[in-house]
């Protein structure tokens, strides 16, 4: 479920978009402080802008304007809305941009030592320069151990993040999973341990 991370001074705008992306929008889970955001939405305060894309350098970032502005500069990881919205219109950018973002070149994520290139589904070890091919699950397993930064990933929130509801997947199509992404990265170098299990679930290595 993506984390959807709202900034807004104007209280009644917040609670009325909340509202309705509750409604037409489950999928997303709002300003959850139990992970990072897969996206960020500032209503108008642009200078809250430089900070938050110093904190969440690899998150996209919707803003929300009363007018366009032709100065600002769009990119994979920052676009401009202008109000008022029309939710249909809204809600599909906020899928397409979130997908833009995260499959795009830019969408590079670096970690001990690591770098992740969801568009092209490789990681690169840097000690060595090795590049190796990942599936589409293995891409999704690492994405999403990432965004939940130091917290322990149980077997069955990975499963339900990564693989959905499906009544045919158990918590053993993770333990495969994970096992064999281990041994096409890490080729028992403990110091390129790409995921760590503890307490019967998972984190990744920082």
């Amino acid at each position: 479920m993506p984390n959807l991370r709202l900034v807004s001074d104007n209280q009644l705008f917040f609670e009325d978009l909340v509202w309705q992306i509750n409604r037409y929008a489950p999928e997303y889970l709002i300003n959850s402080e139990s992970a990072a955001p897969d996206i960020i939405i500032i209503d108008e305060n642009t200078s809250l802008l430089p900070s938050i894309k110093t904190q969440y350098p690899q998150t996209p970032i919707l803003v929300l304007l009363k007018q366009s502005d032709e100065k600002l500069k769009e990119n994979n990881f920052i676009k401009y809305e202008n109000k008022p919205l029309v939710l249909n219109d809204f809600i599909n950018k906020l899928r397409s941009f979130i997908n833009l973002a995260f499959n795009s070149n830019d969408g590079v994520l670096k970690f001990n030592k690591y770098c992740l290139h969801p568009l092209n589904k490789e990681i690169v070890n840097l000690r060595n320069k090795e590049t190796v091919k990942l599936t589409e699950k293995e891409v999704a397993i690492i994405q999403y151990l990432y965004k939940i930064k130091d917290r322990i990933v149980t077997k069955t929130e990975l499963l339900q993040q990564v693989w959905g509801y499906s009544p045919e997947v158990t918590t053993h199509t993770i333990e495969t999973h994970i096992y064999r992404l281990r041994q096409k990265v890490e080729h028992d170098d403990i110091s390129a341990q790409l995921i760590v299990t503890e307490d019967g679930g998972y984190i990744l290595k920082r």
